[in-house]
């Protein structure tokens, strides 16, 4: 360098752009958790306003109320969801009391005398009761199951022992195991695996989710090396 050059040394100038780099992923590490999430908040509420909306009577919405009485447009989120709510709080009350459970037995055999809807309702009616049902857990464990072909390991989910015909069948005891997909775990494969070739996995169903849903990412129990620097914790 020459006496009079003010321009800094090269070293310096990259130490600085890698900081910027850094200070700017780490940013967007905080930011794009918090954006995505308030996104699907957002657009999930909007789906179930336009789903909702046209069903109520505009006297009793409130944006209409607001715009007759006072001239205001305004939009407000969360008027479906609030009114959705409240009607399946309603419809819950009524069909616990003995006019309810009436009409509901009226109903369903109503249904079930029709060919193709009583398959449908059916079907939907035995996924709603097991997924919503508190008194039972959707699956027990997380496991490991040799998929598509020996040698290659997947994550699964435990839903129950196998049962009925299945299990009459069988020569051995079996498992009936959900094998979802990435990075959408609600579609999958159900698959019936000899009880022996099943690998219990001490991590939570939950934990097993994460991992299915990062692609291998998001792995539980890691923690950065304790004396790793903190741009290497926070942006990798």
């Amino acid at each position: 360098m020459q006496l009079g050059d003010d321009t800094p040394p090269r070293g310096s100038r990259t130490g600085f752009l890698t900081r910027i780099r850094n200070n700017f992923l780490t940013g967007l590490v905080v930011i794009a958790p918090i954006g995505l999430t308030t996104w699907l908040i957002w657009t999930v509420i909007g789906w179930f306003d336009s789903w909702v909306l046209p069903f109520v009577p505009l006297s009793y919405r409130p944006d209409i109320w607001l715009l007759q009485r006072f001239g205001l447009e305004v939009n407000i989120r969360g008027i479906g969801v609030a009114f959705f709510l409240l009607f399946t709080l309603l419809v819950g009350w009524v069909v616990k009391g003995y006019v309810g459970r009436s009409i509901l037995r009226w109903g369903e055999n109503l249904v079930q005398k029709t060919p193709i809807i009583r398959s449908v309702y059916g079907g939907l009616k035995q996924i709603a009761e097991t997924i919503l049902n508190q008194d039972q857990q959707s699956f027990e464990k997380a496991c490991l199951v040799e998929y598509p072909r020996r040698g290659i390991w997947a994550i699964a989910f435990i839903s129950t022992t196998a049962k009925g015909e299945i299990r009459d069948r069988a020569s051995v005891p079996m498992l009936s195991v959900f094998l979802p997909t990435t990075p959408n775990p609600t579609s999958g494969f159900l698959l019936y695996v000899p009880e022996e070739d099943v690998i219990l996995l001490d991590m939570t169903v939950e934990d097993a989710a994460k991992l299915v849903i990062s692609a291998g990412l998001v792995y539980p129990g890691t923690r950065p090396p304790e004396d790793a620097p903190e741009d290497a914790i926070l942006v990798r």
